[in-house]
């Protein structure tokens, strides 16, 4: 059976000064059990979190996609293919996962979560892979911001690197169409992440897992949530005991990795 197609608009914003003016509206395709998945996610967070702060919404948000499958390259557009703004809640990767539950945990409606999810994923909400948020300290950086990077107020033994995204030790870039953008990335070592760090976190925060690899900043991502049997990192997991969104012991976790760099949704 074919599946049903469904276009949630996007409207356009107006320019304002020291922006680049919004793009002409565009569409998002989603099909239909995307479509009421949207409109259920939203009505079970109103009933369970009310008008509770981004924290408890991304909770109650993140927790409608425990069991989605993971599924990788989901998003469409390169350098020689147009971009489209996809809306796919049956699979997703570890930073669709985010795209998805920060603009849902914001939304009032679908056409609100459309809009929502455009300023999530590109910068200044222009659809075109040339804008699309690649990197996860990207969020912290770039215009429309999605988060405050706190980790250095998680940790005071987190540490600065200076890393060039997007280029390769060799020299060459991970995205051969885009640029290469120096910043500084802190992140906390994982044998600093102790019961004190953990006091810190908020439900809700956004947790990368820092590379030490040139030109990378994280290689995974997901959600910090303090639930009854502990702290877990919730995420789009791709480990093949998985390959679903799962909570997952966070310290345990964390603990076989190089460290977390921290951000939390604005």
């Amino acid at each position: 059976m074919r599946k049903r197609i469904f276009f949630i608009g996007v409207m356009m914003l107006a320019g304002c000064a020291g922006h680049h003016p919004a793009p002409a509206a565009k569409t998002a395709d989603a099909d239909g059990d995307t479509v009421d998945k949207i409109g259920r996610i939203i009505a079970d967070r109103d009933a369970g979190a009310g008008a509770a702060d981004r924290g408890a919404l991304i909770t109650a948000v993140s927790a409608d996609f425990l069991g989605t499958p993971y599924v990788a390259d989901t998003l469409i557009g390169s350098a020689t293919e147009p971009e489209r703004l996809v809306i796919n809640f049956n699979g997703v990767d570890c930073f669709t996962y985010l795209d998805y539950v920060d603009a849902l945990s914001k939304s009032a409606n679908a056409a609100q979560f459309g809009e929502n999810l455009r300023r999530t994923r590109y910068v200044d909400g222009d659809v075109s892979y040339a804008h699309r948020k690649q990197f996860f300290t990207d969020w912290a950086h770039l215009s429309p911001l999605n988060a405050t990077d706190v980790t250095s107020a998680i940790s005071p033994d987190a540490l600065t690197i200076t890393k060039t995204l997007n280029q390769t030790a060799g020299g060459g870039k991970y995205f051969p169409s885009l640029g290469v953008e120096t910043r500084a990335i802190t992140y906390i070592p994982a044998r600093a992440v102790n019961a004190a760090a953990i006091a810190r976190l908020k439900n809700g925060d956004l947790i990368g897992i820092y590379t030490p690899a040139a030109g990378m900043d994280v290689t995974h991502t997901g959600i910090f949530i303090m639930t009854d049997r502990g702290p877990v990192l919730r995420n789009a997991s791709s480990r093949a005991a998985h390959r679903k969104v799962v909570d997952s012991p966070f310290l345990a976790y964390i603990r076989k990795t190089p460290g977390i760099v921290v951000l939390r949704a604005i």
